[in-house]
């Protein structure tokens, strides 16, 4: 029998991220073959989000799910069970993990199918990389447990960012240096690469954060030291250091860059917490800051070490950050039209109590 859903999704202008609404259409359960309807349960959103939308044009994540001219679909990362499939391989009940918007509902073309995932084959997905367009089936994932969906919707995409980054560091023989810089040092995938980092055992890792998430950040064991934005000067220029920022805030790099000059052995790029104070750098000393793709680095080593191997590696580390974050993070929920607005802009403003895991659901 069809049914005409009243469907619900969150948007915001892509020339002003706090200017933001909520788009509502209607969906039917009528399906065109191979097409997969989704209900959206729980979503996690944290800073890492606010990073799609700086990359919404350079790495087309506006693209994910194309909309009204003008305004923007954010990705989010979480949990949705198939309510209605057209799909031979894909079975209504089926509890899945991808790239969702933050949304009631959500329709695919489903293809690309096997026991552990299926993909979104969708015309508007082809030129994104595969990692992006895929549902994991939660029955097929062995760390899989019911009771940790929140902690996966929050960690389990920013540490395998994180995680790259850290292999990425290690196939580079960490650049020759001996410390690893890590700015917004609170949020949670800088948490996840200086755990990364603590486990190979190769780089002391320097949070740096804001003075009032300097207590936070050395309470959690994961850094050597903590420094505030304020205190840049404290660290030594003379030993060769690599930069991982996910801050995005042009002063921070440049006076970073400034202050190692060629002792900086490499400048990462990855987030952009500090979205209103994104400058694009220029004429810095040392090394030019590179932007990290996760997705380009799981092919290159997926060819060179296999991908079930680089996955199982993956996998096992995961597994131990996540009982790490067991010790401090702790998961607010978010119900509802309001109440995701209200958390979409604390997290946007950076006010968001960084012990706090923000689920939502519309």
């Amino acid at each position: 029998m069809t049914t005409i859903l009243n469907v619900k999704t969150f948007e915001v202008r892509k020339d002003n991220w706090a200017e933001v609404r909520v788009h509502r259409e209607t969906l039917s359960t009528d399906l065109q073959p191979n097409e997969v309807l989704l209900k959206i349960d729980r979503q996690a959103l944290t800073a890492n989000n606010i990073s799609y939308a700086t990359a919404g044009d350079s790495l087309h994540y506006w693209a994910f799910f194309p909309t009204e001219a003008g305004w923007g679909r954010i990705p989010g990362m979480g949990w949705s069970e198939v309510i209605a499939s057209a799909h031979p391989q894909v079975q209504i009940g089926e509890r899945v993990w991808g790239f969702t918007p933050y949304s009631t509902h959500h329709k695919i073309l489903a293809g690309h199918t096997n026991s552990f995932s299926f993909s979104d084959v969708s015309p508007h997905r082809a030129g994104h990389a595969p990692i992006y367009c895929q549902f994991d089936r939660a029955a097929a994932n062995p760390l899989y447990e019911p009771a940790r969906e929140d902690q996966d919707s929050l960690l389990r995409g920013l540490y395998m960012t994180s995680w790259l980054v850290e292999d990425f560091l290690e196939l580079h023989q960490q650049f020759n240096a001996t410390s690893c810089l890590i700015t917004s040092a609170s949020s949670k995938t800088s948490i996840a690469l200086a755990h990364a980092v603590k486990q190979r055992g190769k780089l002391r890792s320097i949070g740096i954060t804001s003075s009032a998430n300097v207590a936070f950040c050395e309470a959690l064991g994961c850094y050597d030291d903590v420094i505030s934005y304020s205190q840049l000067e404290r660290l030594d220029g003379t030993a060769p250091a690599v930069m991982v920022d996910m801050a995005g805030n042009a002063k921070v790099i440049s006076q970073i860059h400034h202050h190692y000059g060629n002792n900086l052995q490499h400048s990462c790029r990855i987030g952009a917490t500090h979205y209103t104070e994104m400058v694009p750098s220029q004429d810095l000393p040392g090394p030019a800051p590179q932007f990290f793709f996760a997705p380009t680095h799981v092919r290159s080593r997926g060819a060179e070490i296999g991908v079930p191997a680089l996955l199982a590696a993956l996998g096992a580390s995961y597994g131990a950050f996540r009982q790490f974050c067991d010790s401090w993070m702790t998961v607010t929920h978010s119900q509802g039209e309001s109440a995701l607005l209200a958390t979409y802009q604390s997290v946007l403003a950076g006010t968001a109590d960084p012990i706090a895991g923000q689920i939502v659901s519309l």
